[in-house]
């Protein structure tokens, strides 16, 4: 209750905020690109001044191709100055404008200073988060709360983005997101993908790029979406780095450490990382269950157990690459990443069942041991070629990943009667869990400016993966372990994914401009269950179109429609037949019959003054994916499954406000209200599940002198469901300073997430003969310091290229590794 009210007054705090007035951000009429040796500048400022007095009208920043846009309101002469650290200040004009008319300026090439960065003090920052027509950005280094967070702590406090009670993310209500780094798909999905983002460290992090209806150029794969992790990129010619440390105080302890080196000169360009992560933590869960009799619908017997885990995992990540700019038009690069996990687990469990009159029949204490270890590793070849002055681009980019996963675990059950009495042997369960997912990909695209300032954009991808799981158990029977042929399986899967997509772009008036899209693509796959020889097979082509209309009715408010199909196909574990077990009564099953879902997704967002973004959205889902509860009454088992259970309608509207309320304070505030409801058969029986959530998230910075800030923010989630569970309000209070030293090459953060310790989520899940509730609460109250000392000995420069060609196959390997 407490937690509730804080939260509301946090809320209450930021709306009256909001209502003090924020100047325009524009929309542009003046556009170019800015360059230097021929290589795109991002993130260079751009003022509009005044050629009678050189005041400043407004500014801007490029964006990854260099380009700036700027809305001329007032006729009048103007100047553009472009301003960027480790370059000469630069000035062009003055022009003429009379705020009627469109105008794209030829290319505006920029000089490195005589300084080094070293000796240059940065004198701008960027916000927090910025909100463009396709997608909003995440700046990670602008909060002093994201000081020695994981990536996963830094996307569950950024806007729309919400995170369940296993690590599955959603975007605006929806599930079925797509995870990017760098432009390719980590290829991850469930409990691996969760182990990935909590041992990738915020230091290593650039910006989060959230696009809830991506163009047909991304793969159809994402049912809400594509979440691009972008991780940080030298523009410095010469030497650089940054050292980063970390250290975290919950209930237990964390450290951290990256080290990012750099080095650029004449046509190469070498980078490279690698991050250590060291953490404990703890998870407490609580279920109750009760078996109710299908024909009388009467409560058979009651089901209560409590679990405490204990978990460690220590890992490492590096990335190193390669560019090398061949010609002024041809670009080479090569990037290796790889990532290593360690990590155990253990639990003890106390299982109470009682009869109908809940009379204690008997007790089992369960031990669950695990050891996991988990190598990644993939490379990316990438040519980038312009083929004219016109803008006419051919990318190519090849892909190999493989993933080598491996969990030995341990389970041990003692019954008891109600006397406390041993009733049964003890009965021991070893198991060994290898598997390797290996995936060739490889994809061009081509676009190609046309008359009018109209595009088209064309491209092709093909993609191989074959996954190897094996699951072998051994069994304690008479006092000797021998192989438990009941539950070991081998399962093979192999699938082939051809695509191919074209888009096209133009604007139709001087207000209204339009972009259309199609994506065709064949899934040809092949399950082979080797312990049993049941096999399956499966091939079939779907299109997916988009289509993009945005109408600039003034200069303050801006509207965009658009509309999109996406695919979900099973995650590759999924489709795995085997058993995992976390106790006697309780497992977890694959299911090689679940189909691909589909989704119908459709928005309009008005935004006004460029800070203030409205968006109404409506997605039809069918042959939905999401887990199930299976029971067995006579055996008081419960087992987990996906299956294809319901079509799924989401409607939602959602509010995002960034605001410079005065000079030392900004803030972003995140609203969302959507009704969710979920309609089909399970287990033979109709269901229908729906609820209104709503969620809001929160972030307010302050900018004091001497190089000081600081942060509080948060979010709050009401009642809402997820599949078939229904989970009860929750939410997270953070407070964040960080300050600026040693002649700002250095910077400290201090934070505490969680605050007051309010994110245990508590639900239930009731349909059929389904009735259980749930309670769970980890190491989430964290005080975190960091430190990061930033070097370099040289001048600002392009960015290099680290894309890859990789696309959906990554988001769906599930292989559970471990918790």
């Amino acid at each position: 209750m407490q937690m509730n009210n804080l939260l509301k007054k946090a809320l209450l705090f930021s709306l009256t905020a909001l209502s003090i007035g924020a100047k325009a951000q524009q929309n542009s009429i003046i556009t170019g690109k800015i360059v230097s040796n021929q290589q795109p500048l991002e993130s260079v400022m751009v003022s509009l001044l005044n050629a009678k007095d050189s005041s400043k009208v407004k500014t801007a920043l490029t964006d990854k191709t260099g380009t700036y846009s700027i809305q001329v309101t007032t006729k009048g002469k103007y100047l553009l100055l472009a301003n960027m650290v480790g370059f000469e200040k630069a000035y062009l004009g003055p022009y003429e404008w009379s705020g009627l008319t469109q105008e794209k300026l030829p290319n505006w090439q920029i000089i490195p200073s005589a300084k080094g960065l070293a000796e240059v003090t940065v004198s701008s920052k960027k916000p927090m988060i910025e909100l463009k027509a396709d997608r909003t950005i995440v700046n990670v280094d602008a909060s002093p709360t994201n000081g020695g967070a994981n990536a996963m702590e830094i996307l569950e406090k950024s806007p729309g983005i919400s995170v369940d009670k296993d690590g599955n993310i959603s975007l605006k209500g929806k599930e079925g997101v797509v995870v990017y780094m760098d432009g390719r798909p980590t290829y991850l999905s469930g409990p691996d993908l969760v182990n990935l983002l909590k041992n990738t460290q915020g230091a290593q992090l650039d910006q989060i790029e959230i696009m809830t209806n991506p163009p047909a150029r991304y793969d159809a794969a994402g049912n809400a979406g594509v979440i691009n992790i972008k991780t940080k990129k030298s523009k410095i010619v010469g030497f650089n780095g940054s050292v980063t440390a970390g250290y975290g105080q919950g209930v237990y302890s964390r450290n951290n450490q990256t080290v990012q080196l750099n080095y650029r000169k004449n046509k190469f360009n070498v980078f490279g990382n690698i991050g250590r992560n060291e953490r404990i933590g703890f998870q407490n869960i609580a279920i109750d269950r009760r078996f109710i009799d299908g024909g009388s619908k009467q409560v058979v017997s009651f089901f209560e157990q409590i679990t405490d885990r204990n978990t460690y995992n220590h890992s490492y990540n590096g990335k190193i690459g390669l560019d090398f700019y061949a010609t002024s038009k041809t670009t080479l690069g090569l990037v290796y990443n790889g990532f290593n996990n360690k990590g155990n687990g253990n639990s003890l469990g106390y299982i109470n069942i009682f009869n109908a009159q809940h009379n204690l029949i008997n007790k089992t204490t369960a031990y669950n041991g695990n050891v996991d270890t988990w190598k990644n590793s993939s490379i990316n070849f990438n040519i980038r070629h312009v083929l004219d002055s016109t803008g006419r681009e051919i990318t190519f980019d090849a892909d190999y990943l493989t993933y080598d996963g491996n969990t030995n675990l341990f389970l041990n059950n003692a019954y008891q009667n109600n006397l406390g009495q041993t009733v049964a042997k003890t009965d021991s369960l070893i198991g060994k869990l290898p598997q390797i997912i290996d995936i060739y990909t490889a994809k061009i695209d081509y676009v190609h400016p046309l008359k009018n300032k109209a595009k088209f954009e064309a491209g092709f991808k093909t993609s191989f993966v074959t996954t190897d799981a094996n699951a072998i158990y051994d069994t304690l029977f008479n006092g000797v372990m021998m192989r438990d042929y009941n539950r070991s399986n081998h399962f093979v899967y192999r699938e082939n994914i051809n695509a191919a997509y074209f888009n096209f772009s133009k604007p139709l008036s001087s207000k209204l401009n339009m972009q259309l899209g199609l994506r065709a693509e064949q899934t040809i796959a092949k399950g082979d269950q080797r312990t049993t020889n049941v096999q399956f097979n499966r091939n079939y082509i779907q299109v997916f179109p988009t289509a993009y209309l945005q109408y600039a009715a003034n200069e303050k408010n801006n509207f965009v429609l658009n509309y999109g199909k996406r695919i979900r196909r099973p995650d590759y574990q999924s489709l795995n037949p085997f058993v995992e077990f976390l106790d006697r009564y309780t497992y977890e099953q694959g299911n090689p019959y679940l189909k691909p879902q589909f989704s119908h997704n459709i928005e309009l967002s008005h935004t006004y003054k460029g800070f203030l973004t409205t968006t109404l959205n409506y997605t039809k889902t069918t042959d939905m994916i999401q887990q199930v509860i299976m029971q067995d009454d006579a055996k008081n088992e419960t087992f987990i499954k996906q299956d294809n259970i319901a079509t799924q309608e989401q409607i939602g509207l959602s509010i995002n406000a960034f605001n410079q309320y005065t000079k030392w304070w900004s803030g972003n505030i995140y609203m969302n209200v959507s009704n969710n409801k979920l309609t089909g058969p399970i287990n033979n029986e109709l269901v229908s599940i729906a609820a209104t959530s709503f969620m809001a998230n929160i972030s307010q910075q302050f900018k004091f002198n001497k190089g000081y800030s600081a942060e509080l923010s948060g979010f709050y989630r009401s009642e809402g469901i997820e599949g078939v569970f229904r989970i009860m309000p929750f939410g997270m209070v953070n407070l964040g300073i960080s300050k600026q030293i040693m002649k700002n090459k250095g910077t400290i953060r201090i934070n505490v997430r969680d605050l007051f310790w309010s994110q245990k989520i508590k639900g239930e899940s009731k349909y059929g003969t389904v009735d259980a509730n749930f309670r769970q609460f980890s190491d989430t109250r964290i005080a975190n310091i960091s430190f990061t000392y930033r070097f370099s000995k040289g001048k600002a420069a392009a960015g290099p290229r680290k894309r890859g060609g990789a696309e959906d196959e990554q988001s769906r390997v599930g292989v559970d590794s471990g918790k």
